[in-house]
């Protein structure tokens, strides 16, 4: 090969390394990774899933009978606070960089949930999206899973729920808008600060503020309920009763029609990397949080923020958040986290 036809073979649209993650070539399953220069530095894991449908474990199961799908493993939101960052070293990858550029898709995933659902004798009770990464991150828009997802569980009147930062619903709102006349659709949108450039800092790989507030107004537009998440809460970032208002009004002007709000949690493995960008971006902030986020002491602050920004809620009109709410989007009552279920090696792909 010439030399120039060397050079631009690394540009192609969609250049092929099978080699460049051997751990999971020797999954079964396993079909090849990919680069495209529209997703600089990010690698796509090409899989073959065995299955769609996930239940929940029971330790963490909020509700009898709860599944999740994610076609997804690995985010490129590259949220630095993301919960579900210790799943991916079941794939023998590390929980900051390789979780944010590293990113595994089930490409079969609509034609399995397909037959699943087909030789089922009892159906789901429900399904929950969002409960480990975002179904609606940029690599969506690649590879267009969802509304083959979506068509799958409203043909069998399957309720399902969609917790997302990604503004690509957008894109499904007409197949969402249909499936609600089948069956129960509920519609979350995560945001948590109006700061951009704290937004773009810590969740960099996301859409902004106003792209997600936007959103929430189509969601409306389109005739469905939508869920506002206020999370995380940032301690001393985003926490001020001035900075609270200000969000809870932003929510309520673009239609919300619930919200619920979380302040930080940090697990043991995403707290190393929480706290490696605190430095970077905030470093006379690490003492208050390594205080803050000591064993136990992050309990206290909990009862703060509720107190703080309850009555806020209250004053825009919004119901009471509660854990019927959060059952909806198959949350953590423990945490108010999602569930980041890790299914068992052997039933990965």
């Amino acid at each position: 090969m010439s030399d120039d036809a060397m050079r631009w073979s690394g540009q192609r649209a969609d250049r092929v390394d099978e080699g460049t993650l051997p751990g999971l070539a020797r999954l079964t399953g396993f079909v090849r990774s990919v680069r495209t220069p529209e997703f600089q530095g990010v690698t796509f894991h090409e899989v073959l899933a065995k299955s769609a449908l996930n239940h929940v474990p029971a330790d963490a199961r909020m509700l009898p009978g709860e599944y999740t799908i994610n076609p997804y493993r690995g985010c490129t939101h590259a949220c630095q606070y993301c919960f579900a960052r210790p799943t991916h070293t079941r794939l023998g990858l590390n929980v900051a960089g390789d979780f944010d550029n590293e990113v595994v898709v089930k490409t079969n995933i609509v034609e399995v949930l397909r037959n699943e659902l087909a030789r089922k004798r009892k159906l789901p009770p429900r399904v929950a999206f969002g409960t480990n990464t975002d179904v609606y991150q940029r690599a969506e828009g690649r590879y267009e899973l969802m509304p083959g997802i979506i068509d799958a569980l409203a043909g069998h009147r399957i309720p399902f729920s969609i917790l997302t930062k990604g503004p690509l619903i957008r894109r499904d709102l007409p197949l969402l808008a249909r499936a609600a006349r089948s069956t129960t659709v509920h519609l979350g949108v995560s945001l948590s600060m109006l700061d951009e450039e704290l937004q773009q800092s810590v969740e960099f790989g996301t859409a902004t503020t106003t792209a997600r507030l936007a959103t929430v107004r189509a969601i409306r537009d389109a005739g469905l309920e939508c869920t506002v998440f206020l999370s995380p809460i940032l301690p001393h970032l985003s926490d001020s009763p001035a900075q609270l208002q200000e969000l809870v009004a932003a929510v309520a002007s673009a239609g919300a029609t619930d919200v619920l709000y979380h302040p930080l949690y940090l697990s043991s493995g995403v707290k190393d990397v929480f706290f490696a960008w605190l430095r970077r971006a905030y470093p006379a902030l690490v003492p208050e949080y390594a205080k803050l986020y000591s064993a136990g002491s992050e309990t206290a602050y909990r009862h703060v923020i509720g107190d703080r920004i309850r009555p806020l809620i209250a004053a825009h009109g919004f119901p009471e958040p509660d854990r019927t709410i959060e059952d909806k989007f198959a949350l953590n009552g423990r945490r108010g986290q999602p569930v980041a279920e890790e299914p068992a090696q052997a039933t990965l792909f």
